[in-house]
This record gives structure tokens, sequence and C-alpha cells, in this order.
């Protein structure tokens, strides 16, 4: 993925308003992103920690979605996958994200829903740079391309439905 500035990313969102992305909250750290291992950015809301946002680079256009979620209640045993990289992860590593949708149908409440890691890490748990916490991904016979591609379908899959 290429490097995004904070103008690149408040304007690429597709289900709020113009408003509501100029208040949202960008990440600060931005030029210390591994962007060469980046599929798409994703953060989570420091100032509200049910709310995420990512953004994604579609057929030469930055498309951003925001996106809230509810903690997970369940126990330490109980595992839970990504729709997204099909990572495992215990309790509240994966999470029912919705999103709402964009025109009419959002302003009438209308959401989409995937279940996606918390922290937004996908891209970095395909390349094996971080390890989930007790969780774990499966030995697959994909090449590394392979299932980066069908990491980003996924995600494309998703966001066709706002």
């Amino acid at each position: 993925m290429r490097a995004l500035t904070e103008k690149d990313i408040r304007s690429s969102f597709i289900n709020c308003s113009k408003g509501e992305a100029k208040r949202l909250s960008v990440p600060r750290d931005l030029e210390g992103r591994p962007w060469d291992d980046l599929d798409f950015l994703g953060w989570g809301d420091p100032g509200a920690p049910d709310r995420s946002y990512l953004v994604v680079e579609r057929q030469d256009r930055l498309v951003g979605v925001a996106m809230r979620f509810q903690p997970a209640q369940r126990g330490f045993f109980h595992r839970s996958m990504c729709s997204l990289c099909l990572t495992t992860h215990p309790r509240g590593g994966v999470a029912l994200m919705t999103a709402r949708k964009s025109g009419p149908a959002g302003r009438e409440g209308n959401s989409v829903g995937a279940y996606m890691c918390t922290d937004l890490a996908c891209s970095l748990y395909l390349r094996g740079l971080k390890e989930p916490e007790t969780g774990a991904r499966f030995e697959e016979s994909l090449t590394l391309e392979e299932q980066i591609e069908r990491t980003r379908s996924n995600l494309f899959a998703f966001i066709d439905k706002l």
C-alpha cells in the first residue's frame, strides 16, 4: 500500500459525512507505518474504544470505512476467526465490525457487518510480522500472494455491500 496522508484518509470515507470524517481520530504515526507490508490501513479510535476505521486502495481510489463493534464478553477458551485473514484469536481478538451503509440506506440505519481482527492488523498476521495472542494461523497450502489476494477479496466483498 502507498503511504497515506491525513488529507488522503479524511477524504476517503464513503459511509460518513464530511463533518464526521473531519472529526474522526486519524493515527498520528503515519510516517512510521510499515506501508510496504500493509494491504489496508486499519486503526482503532483511542477516544472511542468501540470505533474502528479502515482505508484501502481499490482501482486507484481510496475507500475509507467507519465501523463500530461491541467488545467481546466471551471466555478465555473461546476462539473466533477473522473473516478477512482467517487468523484465530482468543477472547476479544475478533469482533463483529458493523459499518453503516452509504447513502439513503445508511441514513435509515442499515448496516453491514463482518468478523474482523479487532486490531485490524490482518496484513501483519498474514506475513508473520505479528503473532496473535495465543491464537494461531492455520498452515495453508496457498502462497503468501494468494492469501493476500483472498484477504483483499474478502475485504472488497464487505465494502461492496456498503
